[in-house]
């Protein structure tokens, strides 16, 4: 007998990557008694971007019974967002948000909000396969899998599982092995970001809470205060146009802080706590969400943009809505993955769509930073923002594209 058949292991679901997809899912999962075990290729804790939450993931972190583990973080509470353009000024507050829901959540270090999900996880009675690489897999007829993975030792194992959850981010793993990357219909862009002290920052509330910058329709950039009083500070925008300025990529990332009027002379003579990051090319897309088997979370599934910070929102609710299926259809009820998965996914992303697509041709943009007040609409867009983008009774919800561009359209 060879050592991979030594080292065989049933599970009934097992879950690619241990973020906040892949914890949520495993967390509901266990609490609904299905066996369930996590493999990660990382070795936590680990850094990954994606540092502001928006309130509804809120509410699929208290279903999977991991909230209380973050609030005792001491993580930058998040009660709302400022945009800025030149001397323009918006301000979005969940408090004031047409969706009922949460008023709150929170700006993290994902290094240590993923370790403290992981380990809650963990505290559940989840394994959690560190440092392991999914090889191969293979589907049967009848759904099951057999998944190859090497582990710490290099040696190969075979885990058996009724069910696979792909919540492995950007490393997309069933994408790749089961050739369903499809690319995204958004241009490339590229973001540029780093960690500084930020001794100068601002104090009361614009010093706490997230600021959205518009430098140009093409360009924007984000300010995310952290509770240890550093900030995470990146620009966003076509990939050519990152490339705006020479010299070293710390020069460079200067460079950029210092062209923006209200970042001017913040952050200068702060120490940048590691060298400037560039992703390029992060919009991805897939063919479908979910077969024979098999499902996909998080941004396994599709990643836009990070200017609305939907990321950690549709990862968790993806999970949380997988690992319900899953617990249906592992009971020998009936699921409709293409409605009940597919469809309501896809819905809420298309919100998301709608608006970052808007951001960038200016319209979403207009309505953002007008002075004709609608209380009412702007409750609505808030919603939106706070992630609550599956509330059909909400206008920019339900009409999402007509709504925006028709606001858009009668303003001066």
């Amino acid at each position: 007998m060879s050592q991979e058949e030594n080292n065989r292991i049933k599970v009934d679901v097992l879950i690619i990557g241990a973020g906040p997809s892949g914890t949520v899912a495993a967390s509901i999962l266990k609490n609904n008694g299905i066996d369930v075990r996590i493999v990660e290729k990382e070795v936590f804790p680990r850094f990954v971007i994606g540092e502001s939450l928006l309130p509804h993931c809120m509410e699929n972190l208290k279903e999977a019974g991991l909230l209380d583990a973050i609030e005792g973080m001491n993580f930058q509470k998040k009660y709302g967002a400022k945009f800025v353009r030149n001397n323009e000024v918006s301000d979005f507050n969940f408090s004031n948000q047409f969706t009922e829901g949460w008023t709150y959540t929170w700006q993290v270090k994902r290094a240590e909000f993923d370790l403290a999900l992981a380990n809650e996880t963990q505290k559940k009675g989840v394994v959690i396969d560190f440092n392991t690489t999914v090889k191969e897999v293979k589907i049967h007829e009848d759904g099951s899998s057999e998944i190859t993975v090497i582990g710490p030792d290099g040696n190969n194992s075979v885990i058996e599982a009724k069910f696979i959850v792909d919540g492995s981010g950007y490393g997309r793993v069933l994408p790749r092995l089961l050739e369903l990357e499809e690319p995204s219909d958004f241009p490339p862009r590229t973001a540029f970001f780093a960690h500084l002290n930020d001794r100068n920052r601002p104090t009361g509330v614009d010093g706490n809470r997230i600021t959205i910058i518009t430098y140009s329709n093409e360009v924007w950039l984000w300010v995310i205060p952290f509770s240890d009083s550093t900030t995470s500070v990146g620009v966003v925008g076509r990939s050519e146009l990152i490339e705006k300025f020479t010299g070293s990529s710390a020069e460079q990332y200067i460079s950029w802080l210092e062209d923006v009027p209200c970042l001017k002379g913040r952050f200068v003579k702060e120490d940048i706590l590691f060298e400037p990051k560039k992703i390029a090319g992060y919009s991805a897309s897939v063919k479908k969400l979910y077969g024979k088997g098999f499902v996909l979370t998080g941004n396994s599934t599709e990643f836009l943009d990070p200017v609305f910070s939907s990321g950690v929102t549709l990862a968790t609710e993806s999970a949380a809505t997988a690992a319900r299926l899953i617990t249906k259809a592992l009971k020998g009820e009936e699921v409709n993955w293409e409605e009940d998965y597919s469809a309501y996914l896809k819905r809420g992303v298309d919100v998301f769509r709608t608006f970052v697509s808007t951001w960038y041709d200016g319209s979403l943009q207009k309505i953002i930073y007008t002075t004709e007040s609608n209380m009412e609409m702007k409750r609505q867009i808030c919603s939106v923002l706070a992630g609550y983008v599956w509330d059909q009774k909400n206008p920019f919800v339900k009409q999402h594209a007509r709504a925006v561009k028709a606001l858009a359209n009668v303003l001066k």
